[in-house]
This record gives C-alpha cells, sequence and structure tokens, in this order.
C-alpha cells in the first residue's frame, strides 16, 4: 500500500477520533453502539482499515456528527479512488480502462512516463496491444473485450498528435526485447516507435542495458506535477501526494540522464528490429508474452 493511502487513511481516523471524543465516547462504546467488534474502531483510528460509507454514517450518527457526513464520505471516497484493485477496474471488459487512461492523457500538457518491460500501452501498434491486452483478460478472469479494448487503446494515441503537448518517454532496453506475440508482432511495434521519434511532441529516450543502478524503478506515469499512476500485479495506485510525486519526478530525472536520445536511441531500436526481423527462410519465432498489467 502506497504511503499516500495510509497517510489519507490516518488523517480519516484522527478526525473520527476526535469527533468520538467530543461526544464522550470510549472506542468500546462506539463499538457496542454500532455493533461492530471491540477492535474496529481502533483500527479506523489509527489508518489500519478504511470505513466504509456505512460505517461512517454510524459513527456521525452515534457521536451526533452528522453535520460532518458529507465531507467524510467524500474522504472515503477519495482514499478508494487512490487503490484500484485490478479485477474491479477491469470488471466489465479492458475497454472502461482505455477510456479512463483517454481522459487523464488527454487533460496532461507533460507526461512522463517509465518503463521497464514493455512499450508504453500509448505507442502500441494493434497487433502488440491484442496481445498484450489477451493476456490481462486471462490472467485476471474479466469479461473478454479485446477488440473494443484494443480499439479503445488505439485512440488514445490521438493525443500525441495535439499541440501544445509534451509526452517524455524512457524506456529499459529491456522493453525492446520481451517477446510479446511473434518476431513480426514485435517488428511491426519497434517500427513504430521509430516512427513516433519524429514527432515534435515526442521525447523517447532509452536507457542501455548496461546501465549502473541509480535508482529504485518500477513502471510509473506522472502526469503534469498533479498525479502518479504505479501498477502492481493487484492494483494501479493514484499518488497525489506533493511529497511523494517529488520521488517519482526526482526518479524518472535521473532514469532521463541515464537514457540515450535522438540516434542514439534509434541505432538501438534498430538493432532489436534487425534482429526481430524473420529469417531468410521466412519463419517467425511465435512465443508467448509475459502476464502483464498492460
Amino acid at each position: 500500500m502506497t504511503s499516500s493511502v495510509h497517510q489519507a487513511r490516518e488523517a480519516l481516523g484522527y478526525r473520527l477520533r476526535d469527533l468520538r471524543r467530543d461526544a464522550r465516547l470510549t472506542g468500546q462504546q462506539l463499538a457496542e453502539l454500532a455493533g461492530w467488534h471491540g477492535s474496529k474502531v481502533s483500527k479506523i483510528e489509527h489508518g489500519k482499515q478504511t470505513p466504509t460509507e456505512y460505517d461512517i454514517r454510524l459513527w456521525c450518527r452515534h457521536a451526533g456528527a452528522d453535520s460532518q457526513l458529507p465531507e467524510l464520505i467524500a474522504s472515503v471516497r477519495h482514499i478508494e479512488a487512490m487503490y484500484m484493485e485490478w479485477r474491479r477496474v477491469l470488471g466489465v471488459g479492458t475497454r472502461r480502462r482505455q477510456v479512463a487512461s483517454r481522459s487523464l492523457e488527454g487533460r496532461a500538457r507533460v507526461l512522463r512516463w517509465f518503463e521497464p518491460v514493455l512499450i508504453p500501452g500509448i505507442l502500441h501498434t494493434a497487433e502488440y496491444a491484442r496481445e498484450i491486452m489477451r493476456r490481462i483478460i486471462d490472467f485476471y478472469q474479466v469479461p473478454d473485450d479485446l477488440d473494443a479494448g484494443v480499439a479503445a487503446r488505439l485512440e488514445r494515441q490521438h493525443v500525441l498528435y495535439r499541440r501544445g503537448r509534451l509526452f517524455r518517454f524512457v524506456l529499459a532496453q529491456q522493453a525492446l526485447v520481451t517477446m510479446v506475440g511473434d518476431r513480426n508482432v514485435m517488428a511491426g511495434q519497434l517500427d513504430r516507435l521509430l516512427a513516433v521519434m519524429s514527432l515534435p511532441s515526442v521525447s523517447l529516450g532509452i536507457i542501455p542495458a548496461a546501465s549502473e543502478y541509480h535508482v529504485p524503478t518500477n513502471q510509473f506515469i506522472i502526469y503534469d506535477d498533479r498525479l502518479v499512476h504505479v501498477e502492481s500485479i493487484s492494483a494501479e495506485l493514484a499518488i497525489n501526494q506533493p511529497r511523494e510525486i517529488v520521488l517519482y519526478d526526482r526518479a524518472f530525472e535521473h532514469l532521463s540522464r541515464q537514457a540515450v536520445f535522438g540516434q542514439h536511441a534509434a541505432a538501438l531500436i534498430s538493432g532489436s528490429l534487425h534482429a526481430m526481423r524473420p529469417t531468410a527462410a521466412g519463419s517467425t519465432d511465435v512465443s508467448s508474452p509475459p502476464e502483464s498489467n498492460g
């Protein structure tokens, strides 16, 4: 759990504790009134458990603080939005997730995106996207809307051509060789990378495989200086705590300094592209992609 979520839980817990104390109730008394286990009040007040909206309603009713109810419920909903389990996000299929990403990307003036293993979703070819999203559907066992999800992912690319936007991508060299689909799929995707590098809105850097370790890394996207999205296996984290955003900003700048750009980046991509071309006999190496959130 990201510290932003924990801090938000703690802040809510402090407020609820003050309301309980103002009502001259002990934690045990409040638990008895609400019909809860004796430890629940303590867990909520110390940020160990996020209360439900119904919990908040009971708390305010027994503490005589109904006037605080709308603001407290808004706080709970904010905490829930910061940590979104993938099965919940993808519960009706993959398309809705792509539409949400398109909205975020459409509002951002500067987007910074680091990928250690795969090509960023906004740069996918249809074939590469299909392989990634097929694995997502299989892994999370969510409704199969593969065609709609791929179409929605490709629609996200329109923002790359809008004026007044800057997209800074930094990829580890591993992303160029992680086998997604077969060699033809990979060759098409690497061709696409070479093409988007020429767009005035796009800066694309590659961190060579032999680069020295400098900073902790995981996949992340920074939207302006207001929001960071981080994908884990179980959930997507939305980080908006300023001091945490500063850490991701610092990490991205370190990674950017390790990356090569322009002709040097194109040379690394072209080298991987050459290796992915079909053999002289015309055969291709069909390999399965890794499981990924995409």
